[in-house]
């Protein structure tokens, strides 16, 4: 199946949500793996749910997160990855990064399906307080391939640090542990972009030159390949599209610090305003949210989500989630 990107995030609320993670591009979200689920529902019904059985409520967990019940257990097709892929990351002086977010974007618009491409605006974790722009990549071919596709990531600049070649797939797993730290203090907010235009770009640099804490980063994901393919109604998950996701992460260790770091979040999300696309990802989205966020995140699948969220949970005992309210 395909697992998220750090090695320690749940299953289950990955799945529920959708599921992004480094084979994605190749072999599709978490959810698209799915091939059935133990799901106790509201009024106590355990019921095998898959492609055909209780079919309505097996689309709707693919993508719908908790709202339809408990998942007791989940069934998956498996793919054969590794034990050695090409992967790592690079690191750039922040002062370079609108080239390497140029490369980067450039890279991604030719990227196949067995190669993921993430950047990020972080912190060197040294304690020297040097930002900088890094790229991770996955790529879940041959290493013949694997070597070719990150040639001019690795060549370009070049890089101040260069971590990326041939890795155990379990060591690529949990190369971004160590930056979500537990008992950090979090806050994130998260949105596609239209695109990565060089004006998007620009003010992400700035935004995170004004970053308040060394902990946190801004993260730019690139969505394409297998699970861009799949049809939008073919599972509630309605995040089918190619192009960029942008993540804020707001993380800090001092609660003295909260409004501080909150506010810088909150900023860099304002100041990306006049780039958001409408798209959600269901396992990014907040408590705080103003308005219906819940709705852009499942777009034209939202009213049937409605639907089944009355069928099987009429009185929305299952709440404490990204909630869809039945009608």
């Amino acid at each position: 199946m395909t697992m998220g990107v750090n090695a320690d995030t749940g299953i289950a609320g990955l799945t529920l949500g959708g599921g992004f993670g480094k084979l994605g591009r190749k072999h599709g979200l978490s959810c698209d793996n799915l091939i059935s689920a133990e799901i106790v529902t509201a009024e106590g019904r355990l019921l095998q749910v898959s492609a055909t059985e209780h079919a309505d409520l097996f689309w709707a967990i693919r993508g719908g997160g908790g709202n339809f019940g408990i998942a007791a257990s989940l069934e998956y097709n498996l793919h054969q990855v590794g034990p050695m892929i090409t992967g790592g990351l690079v690191a750039h002086p922040l002062a370079r990064a609108k080239d390497v977010l140029r490369m980067y974007r450039e890279q991604c618009a030719s990227a196949p399906d067995e190669l993921m491409l993430v950047a990020g605006l972080l912190t060197a974790p040294d304690g020297s307080g040097a930002k900088l722009n890094g790229i991770l990549a996955a790529h879940c071919g041959s290493p013949a391939d694997g070597e070719a596709a990150v040639r001019t990531v690795k060549s370009f600049g070049p890089p101040v640090m260069d971590m990326m070649g041939p890795i155990p797939y379990s060591t690529q797993n949990s190369l971004l542990d160590g930056a979500f730290p537990k008992g950090a203090l979090n806050y994130w907010k998260a949105q596609f972009v239209t695109d990565l235009t060089d004006d998007c770009i620009a003010t992400l640099i700035e935004r995170f030159e004004k970053c308040s804490s060394p902990m946190s980063q801004i993260v730019i994901e690139h969505f394409h390949g297998a699970a861009s393919r799949v049809p939008v109604d073919a599972t509630a998950c309605a995040m089918r599209i190619t192009g960029f996701n942008v993540v804020i992460v707001s993380q800090w260790m001092n609660p003295a610090e909260n409004d501080t770091h909150i506010s810088w979040a909150r900023d860099t999300y304002a100041a990306l305003a006049p780039y958001l696309a409408e798209r959600r990802y269901v396992n990014y989205l907040g408590d705080d949210e103003p308005g219906d966020p819940v709705a852009a995140a499942y777009g034209s699948n939202y009213a049937r989500l409605r639907d089944l969220k009355t069928k099987y949970d009429p009185d929305n005992l299952f709440k404490e989630n990204v909630n869809i309210r039945p009608r």
